[in-house]
């Protein structure tokens, strides 16, 4: 499976054996808090998860993939399209569930997450 990040569009498609089944708006780092870019795989994941560094803020249906950043389900949905995270990858948390159940389905050493401008 493929997770691509587009952060210049701020958009999420995921693709999976080859075809798109996933085109989601997402929030990624605003302004002096930068989503990394490059290839990953998920390290480590959480249905439910607390920021330790942001205000104790949810993270459901968090992907870890590089050091504390994470793919997760927000509550700030007027934000999904444009930046506003700390550098994590923000998504509807509907979205983020499916996303979470896909890497569970087909494993984390199946999956890529690209991230791009």
């Amino acid at each position: 499976m493929l997770v691509e990040i587009d952060k210049s569009a701020q958009t999420m498609y995921v693709t999976v054996s080859g075809v798109t089944r996933h085109q989601w708006p997402v929030s990624t780092g605003r302004r002096g808090f930068g989503t990394p870019s490059g290839t990953f795989r998920p390290r480590r994941l959480a249905r439910t998860w607390f920021s330790r560094r942001y205000y104790n803020s949810p993270m459901p249906y968090s992907i870890f993939f590089h050091k504390g950043y994470a793919i997760h389900g927000t509550t700030d949905l007027r934000r999904l399209g444009g930046p506003a995270s700390h550098g994590c990858v923000r998504l509807h948390p509907r979205n983020a569930a499916t996303l979470f159940s896909l890497v569970q389905e087909i494993g984390p050493g199946r999956t890529r997450i690209a991230i791009f401008n």
